[in-house]
């Protein structure tokens, strides 16, 4: 068809472009005239292809249509007027004239909110329902015939922005060309329109858009997201004209704790806090309030309304100096009626208009290598140095709202100074916990207290939950490109290194690893694990799948892979970072946000790792840190309905109220690595040499506080003597003392709870007739110091054979020389399944034995070998459940599933 496209806007040459690709000839544009310099989108692409392009400023005069207005028109044989969005009254000689008529897309749901901002009001009704219709152009107002309409969900917050961004944008392109395609098959309905349920509202204006504080809190909410970003939603305030934009009702978690900020006629007064502004309806219910612009045009985030001035303005490098001039460039480019832009120059106040900010911030993408702004940032910094300010810190990974106060905990110690912050991380804050309460975190070197730590209560962890529900579902985090995150933990990973000989220390200090171990495994290990994760960002993929077609139809069937939301981590206390690590990467390359909670006991690496998180650029409420009690947050986490997936490293007894929890609250998804009993079976035919330097590390590891140490060890009786032999003579040699020494071996235990369970469990052995070795004591000096402990002539019925210690104690049992099934039979009689191995140099007994053991992880002729590509959990009552490796990332992810019919 010959087609006439009477519009603007983006939406108008999108429609224009989807046309020609339909095959149709448009044989004219008609759009408004040019602004300050600025040709319409629709005109400057019609221009392109050579079409002819109409820009007159009115289509009539004194009620009757200019006749060389008329006659240009009709010169082009339009069989068809298509107006996607127009601004302009077009005469009815105009929209009658075609053999088709005109058909005209509306952003509603006619008969409802016929008239101008149509999608505002469908917001501030409170609608449920919004959409689109295309109808048949008359001589009323939005009352022609229908020819399409198509709905759409209106999400609780969305703003005119979102359900127009989301929906009525691209749908509606869809079905302009749908409408079309049907006048041309001859199959176009004309349904007349019912007066039942008609509505009619004027255009919303600045003036129009005063707040009324006399009414429920929702429906002070629609009114707001109704007029975000147009008109935008007033009242008076602190002696000036302040605008509300981004309102939600979501205030789960939040206490209306702050700085009151009076409204005339609100019914109580807003409440400034860290979330931003707290509001009250007259049903005293709340809404939340993040962004405000102040009279002179400034936009500001609400939580910051009375800090007043911003942080110090940033001095830039030469390549941030280079940059600048090269994004001042693109400024002049959009704003060509501004002879020079200068700092001071305002993007709004200089012409520019919504689809302006979008070429910026795309511009600015393809400037600085993938640079993901939010047209938010645009507006919150309109002034060119503002704007310059803003991208130089997001360049940098500084957090976007300045740098976070930090109240540290200092110490000289191992020849440095650690900086250890002592509070709840929540919402890319350090704070207080609820009440302020606190609890002492003990160096087990000495017993001395290093710090006292903020306790998180159950209020706390609500508070977490919403920043990271919020940080989820409303912030940058998900809408960043899967490479950007991976970005972002590329750099959180290179500043774990940067201050890994810091973090070492707060581990050595915190939970006494010895600090060379701790700078190999317990920190870099994390290190490891972070940049592994790294690279999987961009790499988590469904697939296609062949289906039965729905015949003559055809079907497409894919499958996408999705974070699962919030996320909480509970980790133990025996490595505190590298536990928070193997769980915290695969959540966050997943795309989840995290509560973390750390082992009381051992609290302060987590909290380090949360500062790192700010430095790298991570967002705010991504990652939450609470310190405290498992009865408390643990349990608040399994039980709270917002978070839908848990992480667990810990006991047996604990994993199973865990899941208990998690199934009775939301049926959380879980995984848990729990308790173990690892087996290693010592065949004659070993590397004895190898046997006794890995059976020794298989032990006494971490001072056996390793989750896959070796609960016992089978030795065959032909070499169990010499064995025994052997790892005494090693075990005397070890040097017990401060874990920052360089030259020890064995560090103290991480607490005196665990110190005193470990002589009781030693005591238990020596009364049910094992033979204690050596060690079985406290080694007397200050701190939580055990000897390392060597037990022979373990029975099978024996408590030590059957329980772990989690500490520095070998349990040694004789098995018959060449009864293989006998000891596999002994080692799989547990219901425990973390870890396994064996040695021998007989590959065919090394591949029956490693096919007969019942345990997630076999070693074979080595032991602890774990890798952050290989993945790790348990069978039976260790677990289920995998860290590390590919599969750990689909803990963190659901699978969804599409079909498409066509």
């Amino acid at each position: 068809m010959k087609i006439a496209v009477i519009g603007q806007s983006l939406f108008g040459q999108e429609v224009y472009c989807h046309l020609r690709k339909e095959g149709h000839e448009v044989v004219g544009v008609f759009t408004v005239p040019d602004k300050d310099g600025k040709a319409d989108p629709l005109g400057l692409e019609a221009e392109k292809d050579g079409v002819p392009v109409f820009k007159f400023s009115r289509w009539r005069a004194k009620g009757q249509a200019l006749p060389d207005v008329v006659a240009k028109y009709q010169a082009l044989g339009a069989e068809l007027n298509v107006l996607p969005f127009c601004s302009q009254f077009i005469p009815m000689e105009i929209i009658s004239a075609p053999r088709h008529g005109s058909i005209i897309y509306h952003p509603s749901l006619l008969p409802r909110h016929r008239g101008a901002s149509a999608i505002n009001w469908t917001l501030i009704h409170g609608d449920k329902k919004g959409g689109f219709s295309i109808f048949w152009a008359d001589d009323g107002l939005d009352t022609g015939d229908l020819l399409l309409q198509k709905e759409c969900e209106v999400l609780p917050d969305d703003t005119v922005s979102t359900l127009y961004n989301r929906f009525l944008f691209p749908e509606g392109i869809k079905g302009m060309v749908q409408a079309v395609r049907l006048i041309a098959e001859g199959k176009a309905p004309r349904l007349p329109q019912p007066e039942e349920g008609a509505t009619y509202e004027g255009i919303q204006k600045k003036e129009t858009a005063k707040i009324n504080w006399d009414q429920p809190a929702e429906a002070i909410h629609n009114w707001i997201r109704g007029n975000d970003k147009v008109p935008g939603a007033w009242t008076e305030a602190c002696e000036q004209k302040l605008t509300f934009f981004n309102s939600t009702l979501n205030t789960s978690g939040l206490v209306p704790e702050g700085d009151a900020l009076p409204i005339p006629g609100a019914h109580r007064p807003g409440v400034v806090t860290k979330a931003g502004l707290i509001l009250f309806g007259n049903d005293d219910k709340m809404l939340l309030v993040k962004n405000i612009q102040l009279e002179d045009g400034k936009m500001i985030l609400a939580s910051n309304f009375f800090k007043g001035a911003a942080s110090s303005v940033l001095e830039l490098t030469e390549a941030e100096l280079v940059t600048a001039e090269a994004v001042r460039s693109v400024w002049q480019r959009i704003l060509p009626n501004v002879l020079e832009v200068e700092d001071s120059t305002d993007f709004f106040k200089s012409g520019a208009a919504s689809v302006d900010v979008v070429r910026l911030v795309e511009e600015v993408k393809e400037l600085c290598d993938g640079l993901e702004l939010e047209n938010e940032d645009v507006y919150m910094a309109s002034t060119f140095g503002d704007f310059i300010q803003l991208l130089v810190r997001k360049l940098r990974g500084d957090d976007e709202e300045g740098e976070c106060s930090i109240d540290y905990v200092e110490m000289a110690v191992n020849k440095r100074t650690v900086r250890m912050p002592h509070q709840l991380f929540i919402g890319g804050e350090f704070v207080d916990a609820e009440g302020a309460k606190t609890s002492e975190t003990i160096n087990p070197t000495d017993g001395s207290v290093i710090c006292q730590v903020s306790l998180a209560q159950v209020t706390d962890v609500d508070k977490a939950v919403a920043a990271a529900k919020d940080a989820f579902e409303n912030g940058r985090w998900g809408k960043i490109s899967a490479r950007d995150r991976g970005r972002l933990m590329y750099r959180l990973a290179d500043l774990m290194e940067q201050h890994q000989e810091e973090l070492a220390t707060i581990e050595a200090l915190d939970a006494g690893a010895v600090y060379t171990l701790a700078l190999k495994t317990h920190v870099g290990m994390s290190i490891q694990t972070f940049r592994y994760f790294a690279g999987w960002c961009d790499k988590i993929q469904g697939s296609t799948i062949p289906i039965n077609q729905a015949r003559p139809n055809r079907n497409l069937t894919l499958t996408r892979k999705e974070p699962v939301g919030v996320c909480g981590i509970i980790i133990p206390w025996n490595y505190p970072l590298m536990m928070l690590s193997w769980k915290t990467a695969a959540c966050l390359a997943a795309g989840n946000t995290v509560v973390i909670k750390p082992a009381q006991v051992t609290p302060l690496t987590a909290l380090k790792f949360a500062e790192l998180t700010l430095k790298a650029g991570i967002p705010k409420g991504v990652v939450n840190v609470l310190p405290g009690s498992g009865s408390l947050v643990g349990q608040r986490l399994s039980d709270h309905p917002d978070v839908r997936k848990i992480g667990f490293t810990g006991s047996t007894e604990v994993g199973k109220h865990i899941m208990k929890s998690c199934a009775i609250s939301n049926v959380k998804k879980v995984s848990l690595e729990l308790g173990g009993k690892s087996p290693l079976i010592i065949f004659a035919d070993c590397d004895l040499n190898k046997a006794v330097q890995m059976g020794m590390s298989s032990v006494f590891f971490n001072k056996g506080e390793n989750c896959i140490a070796a609960g016992r060890l089978f030795v065959e009786d032909s070499i169990h003597d010499e064995f025994v032999r052997r790892v005494v003579e090693e075990v005397r040699k070890m040097k017990v003392g401060n874990p920052l020494d360089r030259d020890t071996d064995h560090g103290p235990q991480n607490h005196h709870a665990h110190l005193v369970k470990l002589m009781e469990y030693c005591q238990c052995g020596v009364k049910e007739g094992a033979t204690l070795v050596c060690g079985g004591n406290q080694v007397p000096r200050p701190g939580f110091f055990f000897e390392p402990t060597v037990f022979t002539d373990v029975e099978d019925h024996m408590f030590i054979a059957k329980e772990e210690s989690f500490g520095p104690v070998m349990i040694i049992s004789r098995f018959a020389d060449g009864d293989v099934d006998a000891v596999l039979s002994r080692a799989n009689a547990t219901e425990f399944g973390l870890a396994s191995g064996v040695f021998t140099r007989d590959i065919n007994k090394a591949l029956y034995v490693s096919d007969k053991l019942q345990a997630g992880t076999v070693f074979v002729n080595t032991y602890n070998k774990t890798d952050v590509a290989a993945p790790f959990g348990g069978f039976k009552q260790s677990g289920f459940g995998k860290d590390l490796g590919e599969a750990a990332l689909n803990e963190y992810l659901r699978v969804k599933t599409v079909t498409f019919e066509y």
